[in-house]
């Protein structure tokens, strides 16, 4: 009777530890349909316990989806294998993009923790589908016989695509190299998510506290009270903080009077994870270059760079130092002469002091003043943040004939987030678009844009994009609005480009939208052109307290200034872009002394002492967590697109249609569904020139 009744007792428990799990994952809205707008996340119900359950089940999905492909007994069919693939992981990519974007965005130490946890578990399940043989012989086997199926541009390209990922995730690898490659990728995804949790601990720290009102001499009275506000929130009260978010510390650095305090913040903004406290990331990315040398010899590269490289525009590590030093020669000669005027204004000062670089942002302040009769502080009540934002808008508007819509019945993740609805001018749905504009601790720094959902188009039903974009503009004070820099409002334009390229891509399959790293930010850096043209000025730079349009004179002085400082953004991006492409043209596994290297990579170039690279190698996520490492070159490389590109609308006018629409055609719509340069021909007619971008930075 014993054995009977726990028996028993074992099956009562076993019910009601099935009904309790069963009753959690009832409550994971990721096991629900979504009946909110447009099907958009219920982020009001999404907890952080309910991550972890939705990635196993996501990923235990996919499983069974790949195996119905595996142990298909039929011939590999387009529709069976490539459509097959195009269809899996629904479950699985729904949870990854929100979790990940959240984490970006509005993490906590939970969030942390699963980051961590799911990486590995992630890059095993990944490599578990790259590795598979069977599934990849369905996908060779369509790809040699390509040329004898009847395939759409688009499918040939997403077949394409497949077959070079496999290739490149380690299918045609012995299993002794295979089982290398899985230990590679896992600590790389680990060492990935670590470098990315050090360096926004050491982002969001106070950089400068001030308790002596003297030490705010030069600051505005905006500034000064974005500081104290700060303060108290970091429990400082009666004091002035200034972090190492931009948005506080470049004020700090192009106001202050006190040098000694300009220097101690900007060291440690430059020393981000360079502490050796327990935030210190030189021995995580020095193994992540390391590792990603591995990984490139056993797929039969030389360095990581020519394993990235060989499926970009730019093909090989030497066309990319070739392109960098035919700009970095008369970058560095203007650099020289800013170098100089910087040095006069010091010296009629009646300083005796050499400019460093923690002095650069306020001499050349000064220089710009003095020059042009314009500082920032003059622009700054004309670009309040939402009125950018409709700017921004307003010129996607007239160029595309969209529009923006607010709506206030879609959830957010945080209160700072707005929803727009996009649509067409005849009232289509087109997507969904939130922007989340200021800094907090729970956001890494920076901006950037994301998908929460990707467009698609396969058996005719059409999925609508949800797409974000990010960034760290200055924050409300208690009596003034978010205003701008002209950086910011650049930056904002720019983020809308990558948006506008998500929002409005057409393709059938989600794969084709995939475009190469050194021509996605065509999109984005087109649209920058547009924020400074003074008939887009006059459409949104109205003054914070007035409404007036901002003056004809000011519009002249920001038109006259165009070309000031070109040499000092130009030498520190191409900096950061050499030492990127430093770390990836190792050809061995050695660990490198992270100071020592990139001492040696910057003194090659001819950097000069005034002009820190815009990242060191401690605070590069682009190229250590990001998604940019041998790539950090392509924003310039996108910058003669972009140039060449707005060009063909100056040509024309600001807002011509005829050209406007082949833009959107061409470019937007068609993602990487063919070569992208095909593309830009089909839209420009030609191969982009350098000359544009040259002249426009005044470098010819």
């Amino acid at each position: 009777m014993k054995i009977v009744w726990y028996t028993v007792a074992s099956i009562l428990l076993l019910c009601a530890l099935t009904f309790a799990q069963d009753k959690k994952n009832m409550d994971n809205p990721f096991f629900k349909t979504w009946t909110t707008p447009f099907e958009t996340p219920p982020f009001n119900d999404i907890k952080v316990e309910h991550f972890m359950p939705a990635y196993e089940e996501g990923m235990k999905q996919h499983d069974v989806e790949i195996g119905a492909i595996t142990h298909d007994q039929e011939d590999p069919t387009f529709q069976n294998t490539i459509e097959v693939l195009e269809k899996s992981g629904k479950l699985l990519t729904k949870v990854d993009y929100i979790f990940a974007s959240l984490n970006d965005a509005n993490t906590n130490e939970e969030m942390q923790k699963i980051a961590k946890t799911i990486a590995p578990i992630l890059s095993k399940h990944n490599d578990d589908i790259s590795l598979n043989s069977r599934l990849f012989d369905r996908v060779k086997q369509l790809y040699d016989d390509r040329d004898k199926l009847d395939l759409t541009t688009e499918q040939k390209t997403v077949l394409d695509n497949y077959y070079q990922g496999f290739v490149r995730g380690g299918a045609n690898l012995t299993d002794e190299a295979k089982d290398k490659f899985r230990k590679i990728n896992e600590e790389l995804s680990i060492l990935s998510v670590k470098f990315s949790e050090n360096l926004l601990k050491e982002t969001i720290a106070m950089g400068l506290v001030i308790d002596n009102k003297a030490d705010l001499a030069g600051l505005p009275d905006d500034v000064i009270q974005a500081a104290a506000e700060m303060a108290k929130s970091k429990g400082q009260e009666g004091k002035w903080v200034f972090t190492l978010q931009k948005p506080s510390f470049i004020p700090f650095l192009q106001y202050s009077n006190k040098r000694e305090l300009r220097e101690k913040l900007f060291r440690a903004y430059i020393s981000r994870g360079n502490n050796n406290n327990e935030n210190d990331t030189k021995k995580i990315l020095s193994r992540i270059a390391a590792l990603r040398v591995d990984r490139a010899n056993l797929l039969g590269f030389k360095t990581h760079a020519d394993f990235v490289l060989d499926r970009y525009m730019a093909k090989k590590p030497e066309n990319v130092y070739k392109f960098l030093n035919d700009l970095w020669k008369p970058a560095l000669k203007r650099a020289g002469t800013e170098v100089d005027d910087l040095q006069k204004l010091i010296n009629k000062e009646g300083n005796k002091f050499k400019l460093e670089a923690w002095d650069w942002v306020y001499y050349a302040e000064k220089v710009k003043k003095e020059k042009y009769a314009l500082d920032e502080e003059m622009l700054r009540p004309y670009f309040k943040m939402e009125n950018v934002r409709q700017g921004a808008f307003d010129v996607a508007a007239k160029l595309y004939g969209i529009q923006f819509i607010e709506r206030n019945d879609i959830q957010v993740y945080h209160p700072d987030v707005k929803v727009y609805e996009v649509k067409e001018a005849d009232g289509k749905h087109i997507g969904i678009f939130y922007s989340d504009y200021f800094p907090r601790d729970s956001k890494r720094s920076g901006a950037w844009s994301g998908s929460i959902r990707n467009q698609s188009n396969m058996d005719g039903k059409y999925i609508t994009p949800v797409v974000f974009n990010v960034g760290n503009f200055a924050k409300p004070t208690a009596d003034k609005p978010s205003l701008m820099s002209v950086d910011d409002v650049a930056t904002l334009f720019h983020e809308l480009g990558h948006g506008l390229h998500s929002l409005l891509s057409n393709t059938v399959y989600p794969n084709a939208q995939s475009v190469p790293q050194d021509f996605v930010e065509l999109p984005s850096q087109i649209m920058e052109n547009w924020a400074m043209e003074p008939e887009v000025l006059n459409m949104y730079a109205k003054h914070y307290k007035t409404g007036e349009p901002m003056p004809k004179e000011l519009i002249d002085k920001i038109r006259n200034s165009q070309l000031f400082n070109q040499g000092f953004e130009t030498v520190e991006y191409l900096a950061a872009s050499f030492l990127d492409m430093d770390w990836h043209t190792l050809t061995n596994d050695t660990e490198k002394d992270v100071p020592t290297f990139e001492k040696e990579s910057l003194t090659k170039i001819g950097l000069i002492p005034q002009i820190e690279s815009r990242y060191q190698s401690t605070n590069f996520s682009h190229i250590f967590s990001g998604g940019y490492s041998s790539g950090y070159y392509s924003y310039i490389w996108a910058a003669v697109l972009d140039a060449d590109a707005f060009e063909a609308f100056k040509e024309t006018s600001l807002f011509d249609q005829a050209t406007a629409t082949s833009f959107r055609k061409n470019i937007l719509e068609k993602g990487g569904s063919e070569d992208v340069m095909v593309e830009y021909k089909r839209f420009r007619g030609a191969e982009p020139k350098v000359d544009a971008l040259l002249k426009r930075r005044g470098l010819n």
